[in-house]
């Protein structure tokens, strides 16, 4: 378990629209997943399967803001052994599951919280 942030992610509510301004004004590397109502953002040098090749930068995404997910605000994105387990940590101290465990694709697994200040926060299990 890391316990690193190891992903961001930005709500958009035109993803056309803030697709365009992340590449045109970064340069990031932008690709849209329709199946899964999400684009992943790459903003460095990354190898598909080991992901960052250089020290000092993360990679991302991109979603629709909804009533799950109604922030106006970036949120991260947290590696760790088990989600269950973190998420139970959370409500122990305080925090509020906003998604329980949930598989994407054949990658892994996501789970979202927010923590006592209202912010979203997203967690990562490798599959």
């Amino acid at each position: 378990m890391s316990n690193k942030v190891v992903h961001f992610e930005i709500p958009y509510d035109d993803g056309d629209r803030a697709r365009s301004f992340y590449g045109d004004t970064f340069g990031w590397q932008l690709m849209p997943m329709p199946d899964l109502g999400y684009t992943l953002v790459t903003t460095g040098p990354t190898d598909p399967e080991k992901g960052a090749t250089e020290p000092g930068f993360i990679n991302g995404g991109m979603f629709e803001r909804t009533a799950d997910f109604p922030g106006k605000a970036p949120n991260i994105v947290i590696d760790v052994t088990s989600i269950d387990d973190a998420l139970r940590k959370v409500e122990e101290a305080g925090g509020t599951v906003v998604r329980a465990r949930t598989a994407v694709g054949e990658m892994g697994f996501t789970g979202y919280f927010t923590d006592t200040e209202g912010n979203l926060v997203g967690l990562w299990e490798n599959a």
